[in-house]
Parts: structure tokens; sequence; C-alpha cells
């Protein structure tokens, strides 16, 4: 399969590695220099593109990655307040490809499917109170981090007691609050906590280094060459619909 890689930082040159190792090949890469490149021969080879970057510019990569008419995989955040709405449309009725997720981890998307099934069963157990706390580098830009968010939509889902998450304090008993800290090169710690008087349960997934981030989205390209539309981690797993 031929890859594009848009953003060539440390995740994507962790994406490059696995790419190559199960015998894909890197057609093009675009970083910050390089912006011209969306227009050439090379990049529109490409059987998907795959792009790591950041909240301010996602969007017109989005837009650039699907006027050259290449399937796209992407793990950026911060984007979908403004933009979601218009990127799933042109994906759902003009024809665009885009797999997104907030977080391509293997680990994470097991974790995302216990949440799920934690929250059903706590919804029985008002006793019991939710928070979340996400840890990350200094250098990422959005908090709550992407996969807070989605983390936290798996629990409003199925826990009658919550109506919204919020940043850091609850304000009424309806509210999910999300703790955010930014220290040091920390790759990303996500922790839920349910609190009663009289114990407390906590499951946490605290990831070691970029490598399951890295196969999670070349697997997600994989998948995604042979499919169009918005897609996410429940196509490629579908366990997570469960």
């Amino acid at each position: 399969m031929k890859i594009a890689l848009i953003g060539y930082g440390k995740m994507g040159k962790e994406i490059e590695k696995v790419a190559h190792s199960r015998g894909h090949e890197i057609v093009c890469i675009i970083d910050i220099n390089n912006p011209q490149d969306f227009e050439s021969e090379a990049f529109k080879s490409a059987d998907v593109a795959i792009e790591f970057t950041n909240p301010m510019v996602a969007y017109s990569n989005y837009i650039r990655t699907f006027q050259a008419g290449v399937k796209l995989v992407s793990g950026s955040t911060g984007w979908m307040s403004e933009h979601g709405d218009e990127i799933k449309r042109l994906c759902t009725e003009e024809g665009k490809t885009l797999f997104w997720s907030s977080n391509f981890s293997l680990g994470v998307t097991i974790f995302a499917a216990v949440n799920k099934y934690l929250a059903k069963i706590m919804n029985q157990f008002p006793s019991y109170d939710v928070t979340m706390s996400e840890t990350h580098h200094v250098h990422k830009l959005d908090a709550p981090s992407g996969t807070a968010i989605t983390l936290a939509e798996g629990i409003l889902e199925n826990m009658d007691r919550k109506d919204h998450w919020v940043k850091e304090t609850a304000a009424t008993p309806a509210d999910l609050p999300i703790h955010s800290i930014r220290e040091g090169e920390v790759f990303g710690i996500h922790t839920i906590r349910y609190e009663s008087d009289v114990d407390s349960i906590t499951i946490t997934h605290d990831a070691k280094n970029r490598g399951g981030f890295a196969l999670g989205a070349v697997l997600a390209a994989e998948y995604t060459a042979g499919n169009q539309g918005y897609l996410g981690m429940s196509d490629l797993f579908p366990f997570l619909n469960e």
C-alpha cells in the first residue's frame, strides 16, 4: 500500500517505522516546510494519507487531502466543534473518506469498551459519582484531550444521571468533570474514578510509548484503503458496538 504522511514529528516518524515493517511504501511526506506537495503527483498517488498535526491546521489538511482525491486517516483533535459537521457531510454526501479517532492505541480501544460497560453497570448504583482525569505532555494544545472527551461521551451514553462533561469542576450533580494535567513528556494517562462513601473503583490506561498509537493508525489506513465514508475505531473493531 502507498501511504503519504502529513506531519513528520515524533508521531509521524513512528508511523513511518511501523508502515515499513508491515510492507507499505511511504510515497510522500508533508511537513511545515512543503505544504505545496499536497498538489504533487507523489501525494496524489497515495492509497491513504495519515495525518497527525494540530488543531490549527488539521481542517486545512483535510480539505487539501480531499481535493487531491486521497483517502485520509487522522488523529488530530480540537477541530471537531468548529468543522465536524462539514467534514462528516463531505464524507457521507460527497464521497470523501476520513477515518478519524481521538486515539489510535489498541489499548485505549479496549479501555473505551471497558469504560462503556462499566458505565452501564454503574448506572444502577447512584451512590457512586464519576470523575475523570487526563495527563499529557506539555506540547499538547487542546484540553481536555480528544480521548478524554470520547471516553466521557461513552459514559454519558450509558449513565442516566450525567448530562454533559465539563472542564475541571462539576457545578451540578449532572456534570461529569474532566481534570486536565500538562506535564513533562507524558504520552497519555486517562483515569476514570467512581467514588462512594464506602469505596472507590478506578480504571486507568497509561501509554508507555507511541508504538501503540502508530500501529493503530497503520491498521486504520489498511482498513480505510478498502472502505469509504466517515469511519472510526468502531468500524475497525466491531466489539466497540456491543
